[in-house]
């Protein structure tokens, strides 16, 4: 569905920036960005959470069984 993304080049990305600036205003778009930039920041807070649950779960036990 999004496979269009893949090809999406830098000129393509400012051409899109340029054209969103114009649109909305810088402020718009610098306050876009930072959510942005924070969610990204979440997310990869979250998986490695999820990471670290799941590389401990794998991990044999150490039991003394004396």
């Amino acid at each position: 569905m999004l496979d269009f993304v893949r090809n999406i080049g830098p000129t393509e990305l400012i051409v899109l920036a340029l054209i969103l600036m114009l649109l909305f205003g810088r402020k718009v778009l610098v306050g876009i960005a930072r959510s942005a930039g924070e969610t990204l920041k979440e997310i990869k807070k979250i998986k490695t959470g999820f990471t670290e649950v799941i590389e401990d779960a794998q991990k044999p036990a150490d039991h003394d069984t004396n």
